[in-house]
């Protein structure tokens, strides 16, 4: 009985052994087909059609197995991950944005940090949302240069060679049979003696045709001139005419420089002694700048909606107004400041000469006025060039009979508040002359 007892109870040690076993196969096999099932739920072996080879058998314990297992399926998850961001990108693209945050939040769900892991220039397979991706940074690339890739196409064109073309069948005759040397005329006086650049720009937008027009060198060339004379022969450290145009600090024609003063100051006693009256006063200055070297400044308390419209020329009869020329200087610090002379408007008035018939006429000193001032140059927010700071400003008085001249320098302070500049539509709404 005994030994009947041993062989039955080391039956049921053999059979534990073998569940045991075979349950560790079990959990095996099981991680192996996970693994083996994540691969292939991967983007590339979907799409490709090839099968994973099949699984050797190996002497490797079933821990690390289960490691490898677990580093293949994180890299499904990112793969995974990153198809639905891409996904993501597309659809908000296309202007789909609730399903953007859809597959936004299921990237995330998989990758937190999916953002920063993902790659634009590797297509996943699938619907192909990389291989977009890719165009579009081609894309990007390809307009980079607009001027270039313009010129490429007409060139390319079969028919004779066209700035524009009519979009629809017309009776009249079209822009696009003139000469080039009538259409560069044409940007000519839209640039005007003026210089506005900024019909020029919008111009450009019409079609190709006439962006090529807009960036003619020689057009960008000569408004540099104008502004800038023979300092502006090198191009360096420059493109093109036209970066320099936008980069170089210079003075802006197509408005005013307006500065705003305010303070107050003590007034007569009364007559009884029992107040002192304080008096606020308030006053503008404006500075009217042209493209061939002339500026116009003018201080009155009136308002800049009245004072505005009578600048538009330079043959203003507003009164007290100062008449000058410019200078644009680069200074050894990098700064550009602006150098004015200034004089007010000669009248001539006739001579009375029955006022002084009967009585000896007291000779009266000539003299001339003349105002120097000094401006710097910089920007502000996002515009530029549109601020102007006080450095230097002086009054030289010469007297006719002498040839002495008495220079009064004025301290810069609170009082010399800083110019903006202020755009005004109907300086550039009228050409009077071509460029």
């Amino acid at each position: 009985m005994a030994e009947a007892e041993e062989d039955c109870h080391s039956d049921l040690v053999r059979t534990d052994d073998n569940e045991r076993s075979g349950e560790a196969n079990l959990q095996a096999e099981l991680q192996m087909f996970r693994a083996q099932w994540m691969f292939e739920l991967a983007p590339g072996m979907s799409s490709s059609g090839l099968e994973p080879p099949p699984c050797r058998a190996s002497s490797r314990g079933p821990g690390v197995k289960s490691v490898d297992a677990r580093g293949k399926q994180e890299i499904a998850k990112e793969e995974k991950a990153k198809e639905l961001f891409l996904k993501a990108v597309e659809e908000e693209r296309n202007g789909a944005l609730y399903e953007a945050i859809k597959f936004y939040r299921l990237a995330m769900q998989l990758v937190p940090d999916i953002e920063f892991k993902i790659t634009y220039t590797r297509s996943p397979d699938g619907d192909g949302v990389g291989k977009r991706c890719v165009e579009d940074n081609k894309e990007d690339d390809k307009m980079a240069d607009l001027l270039s890739d313009f010129q490429q196409q007409l060139t390319l064109q079969e028919s004779p060679v066209k700035l524009c073309q009519p979009e629809v069948d017309v009776s009249q005759t079209h822009i696009s049979v003139l000469p080039m040397e009538v259409l560069m005329y044409i940007f000519r006086w839209v640039v005007s003696s003026d210089l506005d650049l900024r019909s020029l720009e919008q111009l450009s937008l019409v079609c190709r045709g006439f962006y090529i027009c807009a960036r003619d060198p020689e057009i960008w060339h000569q408004v540099c001139l104008k502004i800038w004379g023979r300092s502006c022969n090198k191009l360096v450290p420059y493109a093109s005419w036209r970066e320099m145009f936008l980069e170089r600090p210079r003075v802006r024609f197509d408005g005013v420089y307006i500065s705003k003063t305010k303070y107050i100051r003590q007034g007569e006693q009364s007559l009884d002694g029992f107040y002192r009256a304080w008096h606020q006063v308030e006053y503008y200055r404006y500075l009217r700048f042209f493209p061939d070297g002339q500026v116009m400044m003018l201080t009155t308390p009136e308002d800049p909606q009245s004072i505005v419209p009578r600048l538009r020329t330079k043959n203003t009869r507003t009164d007290a107004i100062l008449l000058g020329h410019y200078r644009l200087s680069q200074e050894m610090d990098n700064q550009t400041k602006v150098f004015a002379v200034l004089m007010k408007k000669k009248e001539e008035k006739p001579i009375d000469y029955h006022k002084y018939r009967y009585f000896r006429r007291v000779p009266v000193q000539e003299t001339d006025h003349s105002f120097h001032v000094g401006l710097q140059l910089c920007s502000s927010g996002r515009q530029r060039f549109n601020k102007l700071l006080w450095v230097h400003h002086s009054c030289h008085v010469t007297y006719k009979s002498t040839g002495e001249t008495a220079v009064t320098t004025f301290d810069i302070d609170k009082m010399y508040s800083p110019l903006f500049f202020a755009r005004v539509k109907s300086f550039t709404a009228f050409s009077e002359k071509p460029l």
